[in-house]
């Protein structure tokens, strides 16, 4: 009788001696630099006479945020279609006066037929796919992305040296004069010479509070627009080459509101 086999057993594969570490210490891994803190924003501010009164903390939330182009294209855009009035208006064959008697009868005279002398294929009758004053170009802008674009802008401004603080600006009684002249001072103090020499959209002057006597001071130089800090918007630093913000405390505290809102 054949004696059965016994399969041999699988020798286990012998694991290979572990590498002896290295006689020297691996070298200790570099710390990671620690990150620059960003230095605060610090900003000159100046008086009506042209002389420095002083400097103020900018805040980070405000004049640090990163440039974001297509946001603010896109609230801008959509703030100008929200401003949009529909003023041409055309008239369908229906509105237009007159039009009631049929031209003539409809048949036997060997012309077309008619039925109004109103038809738009007539002079003087209706128009056809005109404009219409009940078109509505609005668009919907949401209030984050609103808000998000104001810093950006605010930012951007910052960083190109276009922005200027004011500790405040008031005249007993509205005189364009004394504004221009306060204009000058401060625009020669800070080195920004456009915002006298620029003929048109120089710059936005930014009121912490409603001011008459100021808002009527700047209403003969076309080349400025006084806005209450609380309306400031995209659209106004778009297209103004400087920022002028007075009493630049209070302002700050203003815009930071409606950052948090």
């Amino acid at each position: 009788m054949a004696t059965a086999k016994t399969p041999a057993k699988k020798t286990a594969a012998t694991k290979a001696p572990a590498k002896k570490a290295a006689a020297k210490a691996p070298a200790a891994k570099k710390e990671a630099a620690p990150k620059k803190a960003l230095g605060a924003l610090e900003a000159t501010v100046f008086s009506m006479d042209g002389k420095e009164a002083g400097s103020v903390q900018l805040p980070a939330e405000l004049f640090g945020a990163s440039w974001n182009a297509d946001l603010v294209h896109q609230v801008v855009v959509g703030m100008q279609a929200n401003a949009r009035a529909s003023v041409a208006h055309t008239k369908f064959r229906g509105e237009v006066r007159g039009g009631g008697k049929k031209p003539w009868k409809q048949k036997g005279t060997g012309r077309a037929r008619h039925g109004s002398r109103r038809s738009p294929i007539w002079v003087g009758g209706g128009t056809t796919h005109g404009p219409r004053a009940e078109k509505d170009y609005s668009v919907k802008i949401n209030k984050k992305m609103r808000v998000a674009a104001l810093a950006s802008m605010l930012s951007k401004k910052w960083n190109d040296g276009e922005v200027i603080f004011i500790d405040s600006l008031s005249f007993t009684t509205p005189k364009t004069a004394d504004a221009k002249a306060a204009l000058v001072k401060v625009a020669t103090a800070a080195d920004k010479k456009e915002l006298i020499t620029k003929r048109k959209n120089a710059a936005v002057i930014a009121l912490s509070k409603k001011d008459a006597a100021v808002e009527k001071s700047l209403r003969n130089l076309g080349n400025y627009t006084s806005e209450e800090v609380r309306n400031l918007n995209p659209v106004d630093l778009v297209t103004k080459k400087y920022l002028v913000i007075e009493n630049p405390t209070e302002a700050f505290k203003v815009l930071s509101a409606r950052l948090t809102k």
